[in-house]
């Protein structure tokens, strides 16, 4: 079924919203910024657990940007941001004081979350198709 030209919009400012925030994290996580090795060594992950998010969040960003794998990726990106705000629930708390986020951190967090799980019921018929419509 051929989705409306406002839902495709709606559709391409979720995926680079999410992307944007998904890719923009890459840096830290590659470079070992002291912000990304304070989050995950209180994990326990440190330095594995920092460079797989960060290759898995560079592969859900890709999927999430190619039309017809839009919906596996939003589906990739929950998974993974769902682990996050699990850590920043259990373990980090939503401000993290060592590196002065007020809780910008576990709000981008969420962004991705909700854009993700937006793209998910947008895309949905995705699923059995294995296409974009």
């Amino acid at each position: 079924m051929p989705r409306s030209r406002t839902m495709l919009v709606v559709s391409w400012g979720l995926r680079a919203v999410a992307a944007a925030i998904l890719l923009q994290t890459l840096f830290f996580k590659f470079t070992g910024a002291p912000e990304s090795v304070y989050i995950f060594s209180q994990l326990g992950l440190e330095p594995w657990g920092r460079i797989a998010s960060g290759i898995a969040e560079l592969i859900a960003s890709v999927l999430v940007l190619i039309p017809s794998t839009v919906a596996w990726g939003a589906l990739f990106s929950l998974i993974i941001i769902s682990a996050a705000i699990l850590g920043h629930l259990t373990k980090l708390g939503i401000e993290l004081p060592a590196v002065n986020d007020h809780g910008e951190l576990f709000a981008l967090a969420a962004v991705v979350f909700l854009c993700s799980g937006a793209l998910i019921v947008i895309h949905r018929h995705d699923f059995s198709r294995g296409k974009e419509a």
